[in-house]
């Protein structure tokens, strides 16, 4: 019997990671509809080589700063108990390499290549897996502190804040000290729209996200006995809520309707297995609602050209999800309990504290050192043949 679960479990999260790793196509298939033609290649580029290059530093680095643990023994050893534990690392790798994933986002269009690699290393080897160890893993005593203070400890189920909030904290300074797109804001005040180059791509890649989300969420219970219907339901009411908050407010806009499903799955990651599946439909829709209001106004009167709106998405909807799990949570709103907002209030701010931070370091020293940014002349041509020396689709068919 023994032997059967812990064979079942390898499977359970190992679907659960296979899952999450499809996701990577909804991130690169957004960003390639989002960005203008010129850019496209360079959109599907950076999401497969970041992949790569978190895996091996969360291998070698990152996995042991979160966890305390390493993979450097016999291969006999690490198949033990059918290999669950290096699946487990699969499962939460997956998660580590969303963070540059989304920060990919919003700096599109105008970052040089190879520094955003490096910046990539640093956030998956250090920045990320120092936060997910206080968070998931007791480090620091950070959890008993809270606890102590608070009477309960703060509750990520996964990830609102661990991940999203983190990811779109630390792309808020990149996104800054990149600066805007060339002539996306003029000089006479004008604001030139540069829309998605394929709408059709923009919702393909939502769609992946969201059914990968499933994974994401409800195998983040990481053992079969754990599983809980609770977190599917939830899942599925805040995507509804904030697909339908977003289409209201956003006044049938397409890419407001596509992210709206998006900015609800953010915001539900921590207290899925916590809310009422009604109180998750309000989490989503709140969160619907703050993804549309802050990209209009980030975009339009703060003019942070932040292509995707990854801070609104992630970082806004992911700090509202870390708080939301402390109200919903609650048995008061018809919740399990066993969470306190004060404790989600002081958890959800210091992951916020420490990601914009984090952010700023990484992203200020690579400014400084070896530059962040494409040329003038490179950004006009486009990343797609400045950097990859192809675009999306060719000037004409060659015939024979």
């Amino acid at each position: 019997m023994d032997a059967l679960k812990q064979g079942a479990d390898a499977l359970f999260i190992l679907l659960g990671a296979v899952m999450v790793l499809a996701m990577h196509a909804g991130f690169a298939f957004l960003e390639l509809g989002t960005v203008r033609q010129k850019n496209q290649v360079n959109a599907l580029v950076k999401i497969l080589v970041d992949f790569s290059v978190s895996t091996v530093v969360y291998f070698l680095v990152g996995y042991g700063v979160a966890y305390g643990t390493h993979f450097f023994v016999g291969a006999e050893e690490l198949a033990a108990r059918n290999g669950y534990d290096l699946v487990k690392f699969f499962f939460l790798l997956t998660f580590a390499a969303a963070i540059p994933a989304i920060i990919s986002g919003g700096i599109a269009e105008r970052a040089r290549f190879w520094p955003q690699l490096i910046a990539t290393a640093v956030i998956v080897g250090f920045v990320y897996p120092f936060f997910e160890g206080i968070a998931w893993n007791q480090h620091f005593g950070v959890q008993a502190w809270i606890k102590s203070v608070t009477g309960e400890e703060f509750h990520d189920f996964a990830g609102s804040v661990v991940v999203h909030a983190v990811g779109g904290w630390i792309a808020l300074p990149a996104v800054v000290l990149l600066g805007s797109r060339a002539n996306r804001y003029r000089k006479d005040g004008a604001i030139s729209a540069h829309p998605p180059s394929n709408i059709p791509f923009l919702a393909l890649g939502a769609w992946i996200l969201v059914v990968g989300w499933f994974g994401f969420n409800v195998m983040s219970a990481q053992t079969l006995d754990k599983i809980s219907g609770l977190v599917a339901v939830n899942s599925l009411m805040a995507m509804v809520g904030g697909t339908l908050a977003a289409l209201l407010l956003g006044k049938n806009d397409p890419g407001f309707v596509h992210n709206g499903p998006l900015a609800g799955l953010v915001a539900v990651c921590a207290g899925s297995d916590l809310m009422h599946p009604l109180g998750a439909l309000v989490v989503g829709a709140v969160a619907g609602a703050i993804f549309v209001f802050m990209f209009t106004l980030t975009q339009n009167k703060w003019k942070i050209d932040d292509v995707l709106g990854v801070w609104p998405l992630h970082g806004l909807c992911g700090t509202w999800g870390g708080l939301a799990a402390g109200l919903f949570g609650s048995k008061a709103l018809g919740g399990l309990g066993g969470v306190a907002f004060s404790a989600q209030l002081m958890g959800t701010a210091l992951g916020v504290v420490w990601a914009a931070l984090g952010g700023l370091v990484v992203y200020g020293l690579l400014k400084v050192t070896v530059g962040l940014r494409l040329s003038q002349e490179e950004e006009f041509e486009g990343a797609d043949l400045s950097i990859h020396k192809i675009r999306s689709t060719p000037d004409r068919e060659v015939s024979w």
